[in-house]
């Protein structure tokens, strides 16, 4: 076991326990009109509903939150499909890995994996789609372009979807897409990624909430880029994030944050 991560998710644990019973003071109207919620891998337990599948994006696309996370991969037949993990083992229990597996073969294995063409027809313009590109090899990024060209060809980048990566280098193999659609999500290279996302002008900037200084936030809202934060999951947490003016909030628990800021604007 690695013991960086384990202590790593703890701290955030405890962090995120803090800032849920830490009163923050109810968003103005118009930070609540400006709040986009987007459902981190959809709305799942991992037992009734898996994470990454039609089934939790169905319940979010239904519960009104305005965007979804996703994860894209490919299959050993570059065909691209929706899961974080390089095999289905965490949640599906199948030690299978997706590029050794052609899409046949992983459908025959785990029917429940979309594919990324299945994912784009259902919820495209209907949910803001925030791809995730996993740092994996492209064996032929040409062809890869080109496919991903063709799925998102009835889609607006920025306006309809964005793509998102930890590796930054990944952006380099997406030729058919803006700049201006990229966001790096940062870790502890906040700087870093900071940097490069104003640099580059990328859409903006993603990364955990507690290492967005406000110092970082407005020299972000200055360049006219946006900042999205997660894992936000409670009610003051999310007040927090509006209050300081961030728009994009990643959730694990977007359905119940967006009834709170529907009840708001509904109250208001």
């Amino acid at each position: 076991m690695k013991i960086l991560p384990v202590l790593e998710t703890r701290l955030q644990h405890l962090l995120d326990n803090f800032y849920a019973r830490l009163p923050q003071p109810v968003p103005s109207l118009e930070r609540l009109r400006q709040c986009r919620i987007v459902s981190h891998r959809g709305h799942y337990d991992n037992r009734r509903v898996f994470e990454n599948t039609m089934a939790a994006f169905d319940q979010a696309c239904n519960q009104g939150v305005w965007g979804i996370e996703l994860d894209l991969r490919w299959t050993k037949d570059l065909h691209p499909v929706v899961i974080h993990d390089a095999d289905l083992n965490r949640v599906f229990g199948s030690s299978l890995v997706v590029r050794q597996a052609t899409l046949a073969e992983l459908k025959s294995e785990c029917p429940l994996v979309p594919s990324l063409d299945e994912t784009v027809q259902r919820y495209g313009k209907k949910l803001h789609l925030m791809i995730e590109i996993k740092a994996e090899p492209y064996p032929d990024p040409a062809r890869q372009n080109r496919i991903l060209k063709d799925l998102f060809s009835s889609l607006e980048p920025r306006k309809d979807y964005h793509f998102l990566t930890l590796t930054p280098e990944m952006f380099d193999l997406l030729a058919f897409v803006p700049k201006s659609a990229f966001v790096p999500i940062a870790r502890f290279n906040f700087f870093r990624l900071s940097k490069l996302a104003i640099e580059q002008n990328y859409t903006g900037l993603a990364g955990y909430y507690l290492f967005l200084t406000a110092f970082r936030l407005k020299k972000h809202q200055k360049s006219q880029q946006k900042v999205g934060t997660g894992y936000i999951n409670s009610k003051n947490c999310l007040f927090r994030e509006l209050n300081r003016g961030v728009e994009w909030v990643f959730s694990d628990n977007a359905v119940e944050l967006q009834q709170i800021v529907n009840q708001l604007l509904q109250n208001k």
